[in-house]
């Protein structure tokens, strides 16, 4: 017989259970200050939520909510015995963030209007203008400054990251501006000597309307998560050059391993096969592919950390839906394959090629069967 020795460290993480929740503003209001205690951050949907009673990060991904989701945010919480949470207050950064012994949330807003245009990214502003300067420049500082707070409390391994960008598809003095995003991104990684391949965080990027901020939030943790790929799909981080001259830096989804709560992180998925995106211009069928590499995602993470561990009861859904009118359809096509009580947020957002009308992201718990 085999035994597991599990250090005093290791045990207090597997105490330690994240919990994500979809809660009105009026819930919200209505809960006690020891209620507080134990939440990591707040996100709001098209704006910044007003939280009164908790001295937490407060952040917003721009994204108007579509169908009964007015009056949500997302909330991110840890369980466990004798957990104490302590607020950032790092020097020279605009990143708000709190954390525990293992996990902490943060977020940065940058108005890249705001910011001078100069870049490292293809040799500064003598090669590009000012509009795709701004937002090089933006993204640089925004993750410089991510992976400097990082650094500063040792949760060094980031597991996952939004990332909402205004007007996500247009062009920018010649290149659309997610793939700007994308150099000033794969840049900031390597000059703080992050992996630009293989052990990178589950994510996505979706499109904000004009004149919004960049707004990123992100969750990051002390222990080394369990990156994982979907068989059915190339690695997003080794995509061929006509995607862009730097390939975009995210895994298709992560586990935290030995953990208990909310532990794997789906990332935004879409109607894309190998590198191409398949059924142009139909809602319906991209919403089912979605859902078949979420399906590939959920067995391959099953055979990587033990089987039947996670499912699609499991999982809370959030969508994102380029074109509002076609909610109908995606709800359609979901709910032949969810259940009704299946936790799913809509929104509206760019998604980050012009020929996908839909995104879907998840997160889960163990256990379930599909």
């Amino acid at each position: 017989m085999t035994t597991t020795r599990i250090t005093s460290a290791a045990a207090q993480a597997i105490a330690v259970a994240l919990q994500l929740d979809y809660l009105s503003i009026d819930t919200l209001a209505s809960r006690p200050p020891s209620w507080w205690q134990n939440v990591l951050g707040v996100v709001g949907f098209e704006k910044r939520p007003v939280i009164v009673g908790g001295r937490v990060p407060v952040a917003a991904c721009m994204t108007p909510p579509l169908g009964k989701n007015d009056n949500l945010c997302e909330v991110w919480r840890v369980a466990g015995p004798s957990i104490q949470l302590s607020n950032g207050a790092a020097t020279h950064s605009r990143v708000h963030y709190r954390y525990c012994d293992d996990l902490l949330f943060g977020s940065i807003t940058i108005d890249e209007r705001l910011l001078e245009a100069g870049s490292s990214v293809q040799g500064g502003t003598d090669d590009i203008g000012v509009d795709a300067g701004a937002l090089l420049r933006a993204t640089e500082v925004a993750y410089q400054e991510i992976f400097a707070v990082l650094q500063e409390t040792a949760h060094l391994h980031l597991i996952r990251i939004w990332n909402y960008l205004p007007e996500i598809n247009r062009e920018a003095d010649g290149d659309e501006r997610y793939r700007l995003f994308n150099s000033a991104r794969q840049l900031a990684f390597r000059n703080s000597g992050q992996a630009t391949v293989g052990t990178v965080p589950a994510a996505c990027a979706l499109g904000s309307p004009a004149g919004s901020p960049i707004s990123i939030y992100f969750l990051a943790a002390r222990r080394q998560p369990t990156m994982i790929e979907n068989p059915r799909q190339t690695s997003a981080y080794h995509y061929p050059p006509k995607f862009g001259r730097h390939s975009p830096i995210f895994s298709r989804a992560c586990v935290l391993n030995e953990s208990v709560g909310t532990n794997l992180f789906v990332s935004g998925t879409a109607s894309i096969v190998g590198h191409e995106t398949i059924h142009q211009g139909d809602v319906g069928a991209q919403t089912r592919e979605t859902m078949a590499n979420i399906d590939a995602l959920l067995d391959e993470a099953n055979r990587v950390v033990g089987p039947a561990r996670y499912s699609r009861d499991g999982l809370k859904f959030k969508v994102y839906v380029r074109r509002p009118s076609d909610l109908g359809a995606i709800e359609g096509a979901l709910s032949r394959s969810l259940r009704p009580s299946t936790s799913i947020v809509y929104l509206q957002a760019d998604i980050c090629r012009e020929d996908l009308l839909v995104e879907i992201e998840a997160t889960g718990e163990s256990g379930g069967t599909r």
